[in-house]
């Protein structure tokens, strides 16, 4: 079947590199004049590039971060506003990852059926929307503060999901990991962001309630850009190197094929035990600091209607520069490691985990005595913790074909924040709780108390390094079978006659 090409012209003489007039450049008379919109349309495709859509899709996921962690910047001027126990707050970061955690294997089911940026762009609007409501919502009403973080969960859920595969589709191989390394960064750089944006625009504003109302307005720009410039590959385009799918499995057939992938089973628990350790730490360790310097007596109880963001600050600047630091490093250390070893993904995501959980334990033993020495720990940990992000994305790439990639992003989504940061920050709150009402309170006791509650996080974390160690085991195995899975399922494309 032929195809007929269509093309204009807006010049009879075209003007080469050096300036000068090409005699023998003269318009084709089979040309037509452009149309009003066809040279917009034109210089559309031409910003359309890969990079170009991975970038924007990095910023979507560095806003996506940013709106979950700047509550938590401002998590005790809410804690005081509402009135509520260490629970009930923790309550606010469990709703929202329950209903991130529902709604991930919907939008994994839809993104591997249907046009991916448009669903991408929905949910960004949505818990731009959302978000923005929530700031409006009166001290009585707890409970619809929680209720909106739920659907915000929903709404982040969707591009969480789904961008990372469409980054899988426009690269392979070294740049894909480098792509996706540039992808995951966003995480730990959105979430020091939120920490920063919430503490200054409380502080700017005199109200933290105007925390809320910063993000909602980057978030529609990020679902513009997305709309506009972001491209939908066909999936699988960059591993088939030009092949075509001949055919799509059902999601039950997807599911059963996932649960018998060893690689993407222990590859997910250890993403649950990094998961569990992140939520519970980025949502309690600014209150943990802030009480371990009322305990060395350099500050006080929060009394205030502003309360101080020092220490959100501070963390928050960390993480941004942890993030950076773990992502990158980890990139350069996989590429390197993988000339040694084929197995050098987990392998180098096990050793970081395990390193990771000792400095973590230093924080709690060096807190009550030196704010400054459990910065340098939670440093070390934070950058060993995020160096294994990019690389268990780049193990799911390598491990489970083009088709069901989305489904496998989100699945691995739920049972991450199932066994992870879904019920560690109210877990993590309970425990709290229960020890102080042990014990008389007192600022001391407080302290201890939360610290006592958040070591759980270090034997976590080791039981992550564990299951990556497992991983490592099947690598070859799962990804020999992928390759082989994909040269199934795909044929040579058929000759075009133009």
């Amino acid at each position: 079947m032929g195809a007929r090409l269509k093309a204009c012209s807006s010049s009879d003489e075209v003007r080469t590199l050096s300036g000068s007039m090409s005699p023998g450049l003269k318009s084709n008379p089979d040309l037509h004049p452009c149309k009003p919109g066809q040279k917009f349309r034109a210089a559309l495709l031409r910003c359309r590039s890969p990079a170009a859509a991975a970038g924007i899709l990095s910023f979507g996921n560095v806003l996506n971060y940013m709106d979950r962690y700047t509550v938590v910047g401002v998590l005790l001027d809410i804690q005081r506003h509402y009135k509520v126990s260490d629970s009930r707050i923790g309550l606010l970061q469990t709703v929202f990852i329950c209903s991130f955690m529902v709604a991930a294997p919907i939008f994994g089911y839809l993104g591997d059926r249907f046009n991916r940026k448009v669903i991408l762009s929905c949910g960004i609007f949505f818990w731009s929307i959302v978000t923005l409501s929530s700031s409006f919502i009166g001290k009585e009403y707890y409970w619809l503060f929680v209720l909106s973080r739920g659907l915000v969960g929903i709404g982040e859920s969707s591009y969480s999901s789904i961008s990372p595969t469409i980054i899988g589709d426009l690269f392979t191989n070294n740049s894909r990991t480098m792509m996706l390394s540039v992808f995951y960064l966003a995480i730990p750089l959105g979430s020091g962001l939120g920490y920063i944006l919430g503490s200054s625009a409380k502080v700017a504003a005199g109200d933290w309630h105007w925390a809320l109302r910063v993000s909602p307005v980057l978030g529609i720009t990020a679902g513009t850009l997305i709309l506009v410039f972001v491209p939908e590959p066909k999936r699988g385009s960059a591993d088939q190197m030009g092949g075509r799918i001949k055919t799509r499995t059902s999601w039950v057939c997807d599911m059963k094929a996932l649960a018998k992938n060893r690689s993407y089973v222990f590859s997910s628990l250890a993403t649950a035990a990094v998961s569990f350790a992140t939520g519970a730490f980025g949502m309690w360790i600014p209150v943990y600091l802030a009480r371990a310097q009322v305990v060395q007596k350099t500050a006080e109880t929060c009394t205030k209607e502003i309360c101080s963001s020092t220490d959100s600050l501070i963390f928050g600047a960390i993480t941004c520069v942890t993030g950076l630091l773990g992502v990158v490093i980890g990139a350069a250390t996989t590429r390197l490691c993988r000339q040694k070893t084929e197995r050098a993904d987990p392998l180098v995501c096990a050793v970081s985990m395990l390193g990771s959980a000792i400095f973590i334990c230093l924080i709690f033993v060096v807190a009550k005595k030196s704010i400054v020495g459990a910065y340098v720990c939670i440093f070390i940990g934070e950058t060993l913790l995020f160096l294994n992000w990019a690389i268990t994305a780049d193990i799911l790439m390598f491990v489970v074909i083009p088709t069901r990639r989305a489904t496998a992003v989100a699945f691995q989504s739920f049972t991450s924040h199932l066994l992870g940061d879904a019920g560690s920050p109210y877990l993590i709150g309970l425990i709290s709780d229960a020890l102080q009402e042990s014990y008389a309170t007192s600022a001391l006791w407080r302290f201890l108390s939360l610290g006592y509650a958040l070591m759980l996080c270090p034997f976590i974390i080791v039981l992550g390094g564990m299951f990556f160690l497992a991983t490592a085991l099947f690598f070859l195995d799962d990804r020999e079978k992928a390759e082989k899975q994909i040269n199934q399922l795909t044929r040579p494309p058929s000759s075009v006659k133009v």
